[in-house]
């Protein structure tokens, strides 16, 4: 049997107790252990190794050669001991580690910026990833464990992933101040026949739920423009190229003076946006905290 699995940290402590102090009364008194189990340790551990550490003398312990070289081991391995059990402390406390997000840009942007804010100054010492990907790689990244959870549209039930919905964000629509519908209290989908849109290309969550909505409201869209970021729909629109539909909060990020933001109604829509896991995954302590404070940040329950 090998050195390093006879010995053991109890035997290493007494070791290191007596060779700092010097006397067994001391050692014992420093670990909280009587005379006779310190002793009892050291002899275990000479046998051990199959050297004398100590010589005694009627007052005290005196370190041997073998003792000199021991100790410095001895103390690295215990420090080294110490080390990875406040790291896990503060790993289980949340206060180390990572948290690695996916999101889209546009929904990292309006739903992270105050958890995000928040927990840095909570937990300085953890660390925020945010993987801004395109719609497309969105559950690819989660699935590959690139990151530990996704905020975004929720997946189809049934598959590889859990979810849970963070927020309902209203469908507004938004067009240039100019145009007849930004002085209205509200809009039907219906009167979208015939209108110009600008929407985001296919894949992104909410151009599924237009294409849905305007077909069960027997409205033909006129796309003409489609883009991939909001930036781009909100300037095409204030540029009076066409009017858009975005979620109330993307739309808020684009508020400008030559911009309207309207309600649509008959029917009042919403987009869900939703906290995504790989099923099977435990969040660590550091994710579960971020989680937390996402939701009680988005008033979600």
């Amino acid at each position: 049997m090998s050195i390093e699995s006879q010995l053991t940290l109890k035997q290493l402590r007494a070791f290191a107790a007596v060779y700092r102090r010097g006397k067994l009364a001391a050692a014992a008194e420093e670990l909280g252990v009587t005379q006779s189990a310190v002793s009892v340790l050291i002899r275990q551990v000479e046998e051990t190794l199959g050297t004398r550490l100590f010589d005694r003398t009627t007052r005290s312990l005196v370190p041997t050669p073998a003792a000199e070289d021991a100790f410095g081991v001895a103390e690295r391995i215990l420090q080294d001991v110490q080390t990875l059990s406040s790291n896990f402390r503060d790993l289980s406390a949340g206060g180390r580690g990572r948290v690695r997000i996916a999101a889209t840009p546009a929904t990292a942007a309006a739903f992270l910026p105050k958890t995000a804010r928040r927990f840095a100054r909570r937990y300085a010492n953890v660390g925020l990833l945010i993987d801004d990907c395109a719609p497309n790689q969105f559950l690819q990244h989660i699935e590959a464990e690139r990151v530990d959870f996704g905020l975004g549209t929720p997946p189809p039930e049934g598959g590889e992933f859990t979810s849970r919905i963070v927020r309902a964000d209203r469908i507004q629509l938004v067009c240039a101040r100019d145009h007849p519908f930004a002085e209205r209290a509200s809009v039907r989908w219906a009167e979208l026949a015939g209108e110009t849109l600008i929407v985001f290309r296919p894949g992104y969550g909410v151009r599924q739920l237009i294409d849905q909505t305007l077909l069960k409201n027997g409205v033909e869209p006129a796309i003409r423009h489609e883009v991939g970021f909001l930036a781009t729909a909100a300037w095409m629109a204030a540029s009076g190229l066409g009017v858009t539909i975005l979620p109330a909060a993307l739309a808020e990020m684009e508020k400008r003076s030559e911009l309207a933001i309207v309600p649509l109604v008959e029917p009042a829509m919403s987009r869900s946006i939703a906290l995504v896991a790989k099923k099977g995954r435990s969040l660590s302590p550091p994710c579960r905290l971020f989680v937390d404070m996402l939701f009680e940040d988005m008033g979600a329950s």
